[in-house]
């Protein structure tokens, strides 16, 4: 194969147009309304199918399982861009995977319900598990499958930082081979790894051959050939060879999380032998776990934007407790169903102790590491641990140091309008990090006509808390809550539970759900700027909770911002009679850009330099109105919508502004 073929490979062979497919379903995740199926045909895709009746999704829950062939008709899109900066990229990621189309789907029946042993396998593994355990832990450790631990908990692991605990790894791939290697003991040691690697192979196609798992289980094997043959490859090397077949099949393995962290923790711990190697057990364990530390933390850093310095800690006493009693016990109920009562003890036990420490935040830092600091930090530790160099350890604490306080030093102010869908959310960060401010949380809608309709909440903001983390952001000085609006406000728990609040603003109308929790939170008022000019331009109640909305003015540098809430036109009309505001440079459109708001007469008076839409994709109040896009145009302002510009940057410089576009 030529390289123009190789490279070739890796494109889709559907035409957009296709829409009738004959397809195997590799996997199944039920929310809910929506079937979430994955799908293995001439190439990969993966599907979403919306269920209006409670008997349908039953018959689909019984007849869709992992191996049916089945025939599909729906629609194929191309997958989105993250819209928000430094966010998962999911059209990224499945391509990684081969996926180059998601597929809406029209219509589903199974044409063949048979299966290979393989998938014949997972069926009965999968229906057994969710016989047996409720928690979604014994799916998780069996199968790999994490979407039924709920959410709020895995979030408490991943602040403490133990979540690797939980997807398939080379530790479950290890306890799982000494589990088969003990009960083969009486076989001489040829025939125990070969029917070792036979059985992991198995067990690899069952769970779908995840990234960390391929190179587990081909680290297995070639280990298991150089003891048969006595072959005296180091550790090292032999994972070096691994690595490079595993490229050498398919590169973009390198693009892959779960494949960095484990080929990285496994190399740190190879070079790192000597230093591990202790007579003392707990010091040692505190060794393997630095060691370990290290090395995943630029992958943490360039991937989540956070490590807690305690994880080093935590993991010497999650590792063991998981290893040895929690994830063998998973096994032991798989088999014997009397022992789930422990099993969900000891689970209960490490829920408890999690959210317990978690609270700990003290030592939890939000970082982007680039390019440079990750070959630095890596280049680093290579001279500690294989060159002996024990006293450059000292320079890595240097980096993270640097990486924190580099922001302060920033004279630019920025301001972020965040795609939120049908909502609003923006941050205004002002020259040399002096405030942070979050003007609204976004927040979607529910319209479920039946309980067992109800998905798992979805929390719009959560792509905010990741970019806030990017940016080394622990602290907001002040949030702004426009008005109490679900679209605007619903969201404000969820970023208090990862973003500390230091000062709140809402408006004077009456006091909604979300600004109550937000006032229950959040003691102090009156927060006064540091680094930029901050007006609120309410001079009237109106009794209505969009006209009542926070009309918010910034200035920075020379640049001016007005935000408008959902005001209406009134609202509007009454603030030019107040206020001159002629020749603004920013202007947040109230209301997504409705036709009850941003006349004809404001704009014309306001005359922004950039007018902003903030409203969701095909969102089903048609904004913005047709009337508005026409007022902006009339006065030839340059208007940017979320719809289609994704999140909105604005880089704000003494002598201008300059934007940036995040498209979907």
């Amino acid at each position: 194969m030529g390289i123009r073929e190789y490279f070739n490979k890796y494109e889709s062979i559907y035409q957009e147009d296709t829409n009738i497919f004959t397809l195997v379903i590799k996997g199944k995740n039920i929310d809910g309304n929506k079937v979430a199926l994955e799908f293995d045909g001439v190439e990969n895709l993966v599907g979403s199918y919306y269920i209006d009746n409670l008997e349908e999704l039953k018959r689909l829950d019984k007849e869709l399982k992992y191996g049916v062939k089945v025939r599909v008709w729906g629609n194929l899109n191309k997958p989105s861009n993250n819209t928000i900066p430094n966010n998962f990229n999911y059209n990224e990621y499945l391509k990684y995977k081969g996926i180059y189309y998601t597929l809406d789907i029209d219509k589903i029946e199974v044409i063949d319900s048979k299966t290979n042993f393989i998938y014949g396998v997972k069926n009965i593994i999968s229906e057994r598990i969710l016989k047996i355990d409720k928690t979604g832990y014994m799916k998780a450790f069996i199968l790999g499958d994490k979407s039924l631990i709920d959410k709020d908990v895995y979030n408490t692991y991943q602040k403490i930082g133990v979540t690797h605990l939980f997807a398939l790894s080379g530790m479950h791939v290890g306890m799982l081979s000494g589990i088969i290697l003990s009960i083969l003991k009486r076989l001489n040691e040829k025939w125990r790894y070969l029917l070792l690697d036979f059985v992991l192979v198995v067990y690899g196609f069952i769970v779908g051959f995840p990234s960390s798992i391929k190179r587990c289980i081909l680290f297995f094997i070639l280990n298991s050939i150089n003891k048969i043959f006595n072959i005296k490859l180091s550790t090292l090397k032999v994972l070096l060879v691994v690595v490079f077949l595993l490229v050498i099949y398919d590169y973009r393995i390198i693009y892959d999380v779960g494949f960095k962290y484990s080929i990285m923790t496994v190399i740190g711990i190879a070079i790192a032998e000597d230093f591990i190697n202790d007579f003392n057990k707990i010091r040692g364990s505190f060794k393997l776990s630095l060691v370990a530390f290290l090395f995943s933390l630029p992958i943490s850093l360039c991937n989540f934007y956070e490590i807690n310095l305690l994880s080093v800690f935590y993991n010497m006493v999650f590792i063991p407790f998981v290893s040895l009693i929690v994830y063998p016990l998973s096994l032991l109920s798989f088999i014997f169903p009397l022992f789930y009562v422990v099993f969900d003890f000891f689970v209960m036990v490490m829920e408890y102790v999690s959210a317990f420490i978690s609270r700990v935040d003290l030592f939890i830092l939000y970082l982007d590491f680039n390019l440079i600091e990750v070959v630095l930090f890596y280049v680093i530790l290579f001279f500690v641990f294989y060159k002996k160099r024990i006293i450059m350890l000292y320079l890595l604490p240097i980096i993270i140091i640097i990486d924190i306080f580099l922001p302060s030093f920033d004279s630019n102010g920025y301001v972020y309008f965040f795609d939120v869908g049908q909502g609003d959310s923006s941050l205004i960060i002002s020259p040399n990090r002096k405030d942070v401010i979050l003007i609204d949380t976004g927040g979607a809608s529910s319209f479920y006509k039946e309980e067992w309709m109800k998905r798992r909440e979805y929390n719009v903001s959560d792509g905010i808390v990741s970019f806030l983390k990017s940016k080394g952001i622990k602290k907001i000085n002040l949030l702004i809550l426009s008005h109490g609006d679900e679209d605007h406000a619903k969201e404000v728990m969820n970023i208090y539970k990862s973003i500390n609040i230091d000062f709140l603003k809402i408006n004077d109308g009456n006091v909604s759900k979300y600004e109550e929790i937000a006032l229950k939170l959040i003691k102090n008022r009156n927060y006064k700027a540091q680094g930029l000019e901050l007006q609120y331009l309410n001079y009237k109640k109106y009794n209505d909770e969009n006209a009542d909305s926070v009309l918010t003015y910034m200035k920075i540098y020379d640049t001016t911002i007005l935000s408008l809430g959902d005001a209406t036109s009134q609202a509007e009309d009454d603030l030019l009679n107040k206020y001159s505001l002629s020749n603004i440079d920013v202007l947040k459109l109230s209301h997504h850009g409705s036709k009850t708001s941003s006349s004809e007469y404001f704009i014309s008076n306001v005359n922004p330099r950039f007018g902003i839409i903030s409203s969701g994709r095909s969102n089903r109040f048609n904004h913005p109105s047709s009337e508005t896009i026409s007022t902006l145009n009339k006065y030839k302002i340059k208007y940017l919508n979320t719809q289609t510009s994704g999140t909105i940057e604005f880089v704000i410089k003494k002598n201008g502004v300059t934007y940036n576009e995040y498209k979907p």
